[in-house]
C-alpha cells in the first residue's frame, strides 16, 4: 500500500531534514505527478517521476516518496528499483522502521521471494527496537490523547457551522470546549516543555511530537512567543518539522500586527463570510519560502478556503489587506 505524504511514521529514529524540506517546487511537482499515475496503475510512469523528483534535488528524497516509488517500482516489475529505493532509507540516517506496514504492503508482495527481501526486514525490525529503545510509552500515551482532544473540537467547526450557523448556541458551546480543552492541554504541554524541553519523535513518537505544536499553535501569543525559539532549535536539531515551525512563524508575526512570511494565515471578511489569504511579505517568493520548508504552493492550500491564488491580483489589494491588519492591533 503506497504511504499517503501525510502518513506519518510512528516509529521514527528523527525528523530526517529533507524530510521537512520539499525544496523545489519541480520536486513537488514531479511528486504529484508519480502519485496521479500510481493512482490510475501507471506504475513504471510513477516509479520514473520519482527518480526524476530525486534527481533535481541531488539524489536525495525523502522517506516517504523514497517508500512510494520502491512500491511503483515493485508493481511496475522492477525488482531492483524498488530495493535500491527500499535498502536507502533503511539503511540511511532516515533508518525506516514501520516493521508492521512494509511486511503486509500487498505492494510489495512480488518482493517476498527475493533473496534481499529478509535481510531488508530484520534491518527494519532493528530500526523499530532501535527506535522503540528511547521511547517514553507514559508520555507517548499522554500525548496521544491530547492529540486526539485538541483535533476533535476542530474538526467538527466546519459541519456544526453549516448546520446551525457560525453565532448560533451550538457553535458557542463547541468553541467553549475547545478553549477548555486547549487550556487543560497547554497545562501539561507548558510542563513538559519546561522542564523537558522539546521532544522529539525518538521520545514521544510522531504524533506526540505533533501534539506539542498543536497546543503551542491554539495557545496565545505570550506562550507562542515564549516557546517559539525552543521549536527554532527543535527544528534545527531534527527534534521537530520545519513546516510547522512556518505555521507558528506566521501565526505569531500575524497577531502581532506585522506580514506573514508563508501565507498560511486565512483571513475571514466578517461582511461577506469569504476568506482571503491575510497580509503576505513578497507574495511573488512565497513558493519558494513555502518549498523550503515543506509546504505545498500557495495556490494548492488556499483552494480549501476556495481561494483562487492570483499573485498580480493580491499585490493590488495588499495595501488594504495591510490597513486591515493594521487595523486590529
Amino acid at each position: 500500500m503506497k504511504l499517503n505524504y501525510f502518513f506519518l511514521l510512528f516509529f521514527c529514529t528523527s525528523f530526517s531534514r529533507i524530510n521537512a524540506q520539499r525544496v523545489s517546487s519541480e520536486y513537488d511537482g514531479l511528486v504529484h505527478k508519480a502519485d496521479s499515475f500510481y493512482k490510475i496503475k501507471q506504475y513504471k510512469k510513477s516509479a520514473v517521476a520519482y527518480s526524476k523528483a530525486f534527481k533535481t534535488i541531488g539524489g536525495k528524497g525523502t522517506m516517504t516518496d523514497r517508500y512510494n516509488a520502491a512500491c511503483s517500482w515493485a508493481l511496475a516489475g522492477y525488482p531492483d528499483s524498488a530495493f535500491f529505493n527500499l535498502i536507502r532509507i533503511t539503511s540511511s540516517a532516515q533508518r525506516y522502521s514501520n516493521h508492521s506496514h512494509i511486511t503486509v504492503d500487498n505492494d510489495l508482495i512480488s518482493l517476498h521471494n527475493d533473496k534481499r527481501w529478509k535481510p531488508l526486514i530484520d534491518s527494519v525490525k532493528v530500526n523499530k527496537e532501535r527506535s522503540e529503545a528511547k521511547i517514553n510509552w507514559q508520555l507517548v500515551k499522554l500525548l496521544d490523547s491530547i492529540h486526539s482532544e485538541d483535533q476533535t473540537c476542530r474538526k467538527q467547526i466546519d459541519k456544526v457551522e453549516a448546520e446551525f450557523g457560525r453565532e448560533s448556541k451550538e457553535m458557542n458551546e463547541l468553541v467553549r470546549i475547545m478553549r477548555q480543552k486547549d487550556s487543560t492541554n497547554l497545562i501539561v504541554v507548558s510542563s513538559i516543555l519546561d522542564n523537558q524541553g522539546w521532544l522529539g519523535p525518538d521520545i514521544v513518537g510522531v504524533k506526540g511530537n505533533e501534539a506539542i505544536f498543536l497546543v503551542v499553535q491554539h495557545a496565545d501569543l505570550q506562550t507562542q512567543e515564549k516557546y517559539l525559539p525552543l521549536m527554532r532549535e527543535a527544528v534545527n536539531d531534527g527534534r521537530a518539522k520545519g513546516n510547522s515551525l512556518a505555521l507558528l512563524e506566521d501565526r505569531v508575526a500575524i497577531r502581532n500586527g506585522h506580514k506573514q512570511i508563508y501565507g498560511s494565515q486565512i483571513g475571514r471578511d466578517r461582511l461577506t463570510g469569504t476568506h482571503y489569504v491575510m497580509a503576505l511579505e513578497d507574495p511573488d517568493g512565497v513558493d519558494k519560502r513555502r518549498a523550503k520548508v515543506g509546504l505545498g504552493t500557495l495556490a494548492e492550500y488556499v483552494s480549501k478556503w476556495n481561494i483562487k491564488w492570483d499573485v498580480v491580483q493580491y499585490k493590488k489589494d495588499l495595501p488594504e489587506l495591510e490597513a486591515k491588519l493594521k487595523a486590529g492591533h
